[in-house]
This record gives structure tokens, sequence and C-alpha cells, in this order.
């Protein structure tokens, strides 16, 4: 009698819906919980290393011991998850082992130490592979099958990404979407928003603040404005090209003539403090929120995205640590402060539309970036955003600061037709095809 009453709920759609619902809300309750505290452990800290450095600014000339401190670390202990958020995207398409609790300490060390001494990082890396490492470790406690190995890397992403922004809406989407270029993974779409979730209610039950950001106009919504942001979309895309062609050939570069993985953030960590001395500002390293803050309102220099995109490039490519998001905004801020000259729309839009359209170019993450926008600026600029994103992301061509992206959809048919393949391989084929 029992086994036909369990067959016939389990008979019912909604039965195992139910209990597939209740498996993942204690998992993903779990994963907040802690990713979320972690989170909010990172934030303090760098906000810590930020204060510090700016009350002790000849800790910079200490760049290049932090940088052979991070790059030994690496070189002794984390051979197997130097590769960073690319290896949580190798480890989803190809499943090899679990991935190291290491990564998560080591990640914010590092990213702690190159903010500490001055280099120019993000956080969001080190949040998602922190929150992916913490994740996987549930895959081996609950003895979970592949498919839901899959599941649960989104979710530690989207944990890592909504607690570290403090935005769960665009931190769920962008897990579900940053996997795989033009395709998006709706069978996770549950556990991704739960986890980003509670990652983000944990986080600020720690009373860790989110900076706030504001669009103060917002223009009307007809042709002649749309078209103008249209046109400020190619521009923010063609950047975050830029910007992850940079990345990346700062990276080879260091990798051809440096042979010794600790000696290339020594030997950047000393090419940056020089650099920095002679600037004579910090504007551009670490984080550059007040500069970001700035862009929604007060005239800057044309020349400050420009800056950001070298100096954040070279710290990324010479083995420091962190993330290439908030440099992003800040690029993009500072970009959309400067289009104003030419664009007839507001300062605070142009900024606005920028601070998440590069980085919709650089992640190729649109959707996501679009409702970041929202959540951060309100939807009465939705439109505008929606465009940027949509066009930075087209415009910004097959590239991305993820090499191990797979492309599930090519962005145009025109020019590439690949499909399967990473971002890494679409530069190798097209020289083989060149030299044929």
């Amino acid at each position: 009698m029992i086994a036909r009453i369990k067959k016939l709920l389990l008979s019912i759609e909604q039965v195992p819906t139910l209990l597939y619902l209740v498996k993942w809300v204690f998992i993903c309750l779990l994963l907040g919980a802690v990713a979320g505290s972690v989170s909010a452990f990172f934030l303090t800290s760098l906000d810590w290393a930020t204060q510090y450095r700016e009350s002790h600014l000849w800790i910079i000339w200490l760049l290049p011991i932090g940088g052979f401190i991070i790059g030994l670390s690496y070189h002794l202990y984390g051979n197997d998850v130097v590769k960073g958020n690319n290896l949580l995207l190798e480890e989803f398409h190809s499943p090899k082992k679990i991935i190291p609790f290491k990564m998560a300490p080591l990640v914010l060390f590092g990213t702690i130490a190159t903010h500490l001494f001055g280099g120019s990082a993000g956080r969001e890396g080190t949040a998602v592979q922190i929150g992916g490492a913490i994740a996987d470790q549930f895959t081996k406690i609950l003895k979970l099958s592949k498919r839901d190995r899959q599941i649960l890397l989104i979710a530690g992403i989207s944990a890592g990404f909504a607690s570290v922004f403090g935005t769960p809406l665009a931190g769920g989407i962008f897990a579900l979407e940053v996997l795989v270029l033009g395709r998006i993974r709706l069978d996770a779409i549950i556990p991704s928003f739960m986890a980003a979730v509670f990652a983000n209610y944990f986080c600020e039950i720690w009373n860790v603040s989110h900076t706030h950001y504001h669009i103060s106009e917002v223009v009307e919504m007809n042709p002649i404005n749309l078209l103008w942001a249209l046109l400020a979309g190619i521009i923010f895309g063609l950047v975050a090209m830029l910007f992850s062609k940079s990345t990346h050939f700062w990276s080879n570069l260091f990798k051809r003539y440096i042979k010794y993985p600790p000696l290339r953030p020594v030997i950047g960590g000393v090419i940056l403090a020089v650099t920095i001395y002679f600037m004579g500002t910090t504007k551009y390293i670490g984080l550059g929120i007040p500069t970001i803050v700035d862009a929604f309102d007060v005239n800057l220099n044309s020349y400050d995205f420009l800056l950001k995109v070298l100096l954040t490039s070279f710290t990324l490519g010479a083995g420091f640590k962190g993330g290439e998001v908030t440099p992003l905004f800040f690029i993009g801020a500072t970009l959309g402060n400067v289009l104003i000259w030419f664009i007839p729309l507001p300062m605070g839009l142009l900024a606005g539309m920028g601070f998440v359209a590069v980085f919709a170019g650089a992640t190729n993450t649109p959707i996501a970036c679009t409702i970041m926008g929202i959540e951060l600026f309100g939807i009465e600029a939705g439109v505008f955003i929606a465009l940027a994103c949509s066009t930075a992301y087209l415009f910004s061509g097959h590239t991305g600061v993820y090499a191990s992206q797979i492309i599930g959809s090519p962005k145009n048919n025109f020019y590439i037709r690949e499909k399967g393949l990473p971002l890494s391989d679409i530069k190798k084929r097209r020289d083989k095809q060149e030299k044929k």
C-alpha cells in the first residue's frame, strides 16, 4: 500500500519538483551562509587594506615584495588553482576533480595583498572563486551527481558575485549566463537565484555596506536619444575589447619572457610602483570607487579610463590577484563621463550606461549587466542600459576576460561560425587559417 502511494505521488510531476526545491533550498542556504559570511570578511578586509594604503603611501614601494609573496604562494601551493575563474569554467564543461578548497584562501590573501600594496585590481574574480571553491566542497560532502555538481558550481558563482556587489538578481543571472557565450542555463535558475539571495542576505547580516550610485537625470526615449545610446554602446564595446586584449597581452608577455612565475609580479610590481610614483596620485590603483562615484556628476579627465585600462590589465597580467569587474566599472563610468563631449545625453546616464556596458562587453553577459544596471540605478534608465549593454556585447567581438568561455551561439555568423570552442582557441584557429 505504501509503495503504491509513493509510486502515485512520484507520478505527479510537481511532487519530485517539490523535493528538488527542498533539496536545493537546504544546499543553497548552507552555501549562502558560508559564502556570504566570507564575502563580508573579504569586503571588510579590502576596506582596511585600502584605508591603510592611503594613510601609509610608502607601502606602495613594497609592491614588488608583495608580488613575490603572492607569486611564490601560488607557485608552491596553488599551481592547480592558478587559472582562477577559468578553472571554474573548465570544471563545469569538462569535470576532472573537485576544485581544491585552497583556491579560496589563496585568492583571498592574494587579492588583499594586491590592494594593500597598491595594485590596480577588483574583487569580483576573488568572490566568484571563493564561492565556487566553497560550493564544490559540498559535492564531496553530499556525494552529488555530475549534473548536480554543475548546478552547484553555478550556485557558487552566483553566491560570490551577488554578495560582493549587493546585486542578487544580477548575480543569479550572471552565473547562468557567463558559462557559455550566447546561452543561458535555465535548468539551474532556482539554485542560482536562491544562492545569490541567501549569500547577499548573510553578507548584509554582518553590516557590510555596498556603494550606492545615482543617475540624476534620464532623458525621453525617442528615436534620436536611442540612436545616441547605440553609438555609446559601440564605443563601450570597443573599449571592453581593448581591456580584454590588453590583459591577455600582458599575461602572455610576462609568461614568454619570465619563466619563473614568482618573479613576474616582482618585475611587474617594480614597474607599477615607479609608475605610481611619477603619476603622483593613487587615483588609478585599487578599486577606484571615489572616482566611479564622481563620474556621475563631476567632469573628469579625458584619459582616466585609458590609464585604468593600462594599470589594471598590467597588474593582472603580471600575476597579481583580484577581479576585473570593479575596474571595468571605473573604466566604463569614466568613459561615459567623457562621452558627454559629443553625445548629447546626461552625464550621469552616460556614466551609468558605461558602468555596466563595458562590463557586459568584457564578460559577455549583457542580460546580467542590464539587470545589474536596473538594480543599481533604477528602472527609469532601463531601456538605455539595455541598449548599451547589448550593443557593447556585440561590438566587443569574440573576446573576453574569461578565455575558457565556450561559444554556444556566435555573436554573428559573418565572422565566427564555430560553436563549442573556448574563446582562447578562436585566435589560434584564425592564425592557422591565415597561414594556409
